[in-house]
């Protein structure tokens, strides 16, 4: 079916930060459109229903911040359900592998490290992450492995400025019926065409001409909401060229995190629900599993950086191999026949996205405002990347699309092109 072809504001990508502006310019007369490449709304948010109930969240899956996180008021609004139980994320379910002392010995570290880099991050030049390591420290590998789940990407290439500047609670919620499912509910009322691939924004002249899969459209504002890599490597091209917003893009690339969802067979109980195990504590590239989430018969494995691109590349059975083994060898070879695989994510080979969630390069701290910087009051920008202090989450990307509304509404052409005056 044709796209509309003449509209006020069209809005590039469906997931929070796209919904979050749609939802944001309801009751502003304006005519909107969100243009969405995939078959589906939620971008990076998605939940999938299993088997026996389990619920996997392929992308996101924590309300972080959830004291400050607006997706809490929706979820109260639309009627989900909220998980308050807190992440065991620092914690060894039997001690297996990782006894209590040396628990608290990896958190003590942990938390001087991170102090060195807020400490760093004030008075030197932006560099590495990684610098703040101590040379030969036990520690090493395993606060290069956290990086990769926070970062979906190794310390060498995160930035102490970006690190310090994330705001982060450490209250953790998770939404029962799945956190992809609320944004797909949050996002239902909105003027969404699916399989409409944008591949060029061309704002040489009035009004700004957009080419999709499905056919071109005008618009009087573009905001644009996709991941950087899109941006970075032009699968989206701006006419004429923007190349500061290319470069900018560059500097906060997306890592990569995946998960693995395993079903839990036979005497299940055995595990605590909500427990946890972390593979090794001695390697960069191992898993994070959570025991039996929500209670659900299963362990879900979440892998990052380059070892999840490497199991990524490794095929699809890769990650629930790996899985399998690193468990076997904490939990004993009887689990060899209880665990099998049910679902994985792939984000870096997802074309619509090409990985997880962004950190800035060192060096690019400042990459996140340059990028979110409006184009002449026609071009606006959002979406995680985008946040300040809220990066790489859901809620970053809904508040930034918000934000990107707020914006195109205070241009007094928004005012002119608004057809419940005419």
């Amino acid at each position: 079916m044709p796209l509309s072809t003449d509209i006020d504001v069209a809005i590039i990508g469906a997931g929070a930060a796209g919904l979050g502006a749609a939802r944001a310019l309801e009751g502003t007369g304006l005519r909107v459109k969100v243009l969405e490449a995939r078959d589906r709304i939620g971008g990076r948010a998605f939940t999938r229903q299993l088997e026996n109930g389990i619920v996997f969240d392929v992308g996101c899956g924590w309300l972080h911040s959830a004291d400050r996180n607006e997706f809490v008021r929706i979820a109260g609004e639309l009627g989900f359900d909220l998980d308050r139980g807190r992440p065991h994320w620092t914690e060894q379910t039997f001690n297996i592998g990782f006894p209590r002392e040396e628990r608290l010995a990896y958190l003590k570290e942990m938390d001087a490290f991170y102090d060195r880099v807020e400490a760093a991050a004030e008075s030197d030049p932006d560099r590495p992450a990684s610098d703040l390591l101590k040379p030969g420290n036990r520690w090493n590998a395993m606060l290069n492995c956290i990086s990769t789940y926070i970062n979906g990407a190794e310390l060498d290439r995160v930035s102490i400025r970006d690190t310090s500047a994330y705001e982060d609670t450490e209250i953790n919620w998770r939404v029962k019926r799945g956190f992809g499912a609320l944004v797909a509910a949050y996002g239902a009322p909105c003027p969404v065409e699916l399989n409409a691939k944008v591949t060029l924004i061309d704002h040489s002249s009035t009004p700004i001409r957009i080419e999709t899969s499905r056919g071109t459209l005008t618009a009087a504002r573009v905001i644009v909401t996709v991941p950087t890599n899109l941006i970075a490597n032009e699968t989206v091209r701006f006419l004429p060229a923007l190349l500061a917003k290319v470069d900018a893009a560059t500097g906060v690339p997306l890592g990569l995190a995946d998960k693995v969802m395993l079903a839990l067979d036979g005497d299940g109980d055995a595990l605590p629900r909500d427990g946890h195990l972390r593979g090794s504590t001695t390697k960069v590239g191992t898993g994070s599993y959570h025991l039996r989430p929500q209670g659900f018969a299963s362990i879900e494995g979440f892998f990052g950086g380059r070892h999840a691109r490497e199991l990524e590349d490794a095929g699809e059975e890769a990650f629930a191999a790996t899985a399998i083994d690193e468990l076997v060898a904490l939990l004993g070879s009887d689990y060899r026949r209880k665990l099998r695989p049910l679902s994985l994510s792939r984000w870096a080979h997802d074309p619509f996205a090409t990985g997880s969630y962004s950190h800035a390069l060192p060096g690019h701290a400042d990459a996140r405002a340059k990028l979110a910087a409006p184009i002449d009051d026609r071009i606006f920008f959002a979406g995680e990347a985008t946040s300040p202090n809220f990066f790489s989450t859901c809620h970053g990307a809904l508040e930034s699309g918000m934000r990107a509304a707020a914006e195109l509404t205070a241009t007094p052409a928004a005012l002119r092109g608004s057809h419940h005056q005419s």
